[in-house]
């Protein structure tokens, strides 16, 4: 069944999460955003998460492990992991980090396609990118100085939290910071002019593929 269950991201963090113990949907979820694994992990919408573990129960990866009582919430149904799911979770994360993987990202697809707008439409949306990519740059310098000074959410006043913590958020931080550099490449060819095309000309070159098809 493992072979056959479709991981993914979420996956991963409901079984990981479930190595600790037993815990409720609820948990999952508040554990995710608290730990700042949201940020690789899509945990918005808690009906995807049910959706989740329900496909992993149905798979044996986990199993029901009891119920909650408290008088300020409704009963609540905890998970367990099962043998299954330890096993599969270890196997998940083999495959994610010793193999790379092409999961089809849309600025890729986007940039495959510059040719339907001009190169000054195409300067002007990657300045924007350009901004929000030096923002995000520094929200992730500050989420990482904070872990590091243990002022991270959840985390008691000056308890630092070791690195293995924050190794997604500073693999994010390296990818960001290459992908602004390489930003900034293309648009100081663009403005000088090292870069750019001629929509007419490759009209005439699409035209001609299509012919000899």
């Amino acid at each position: 069944m493992t072979s056959t269950f479709r991981r993914s991201p979420l996956a991963l963090a409901v079984l990981g999460l479930l190595e600790a113990g037993p815990l409720h949907p609820y948990g999952i979820q508040r554990l995710i955003k608290q730990w700042g694994k949201d940020q690789v992990v899509n945990v918005g919408q808690r009906a995807g998460l049910y959706r989740t573990i329900a496909r992993l129960e149905d798979a044996g990866l986990l199993a029901v492990g009891g119920t909650e009582r408290d008088e300020r919430y409704p009963e609540r149904t905890t998970y367990r992991l099962t043998d299954a799911g330890r096993d599969a979770a270890r196997q998940w994360l083999a495959d994610m980090l010793s193999t790379p993987r092409n999961e089809y990202p849309e600025f890729p697809a986007a940039l495959s396609f510059l040719p339907v707008l001009t190169p000054r439409a195409t300067q002007d949306l990657l300045h924007q990118r350009r901004d929000r990519l030096a923002r995000r740059l520094t929200e992730l310098d500050a989420e990482l100085g904070a872990g590091r000074d243990g002022e991270a959410a959840g985390e008691a006043e000056g308890q630092a939290l070791p690195r293995v913590a924050l190794i997604e958020s500073e693999y994010l931080r390296a990818v960001t910071q290459a992908e602004l550099a390489w930003v900034d490449g293309i648009l100081a060819a663009l403005d000088d002019g090292s870069f750019t095309w001629n929509r007419e000309e490759l009209d005439r070159i699409v035209a001609t593929a299509r012919d000899n098809t």
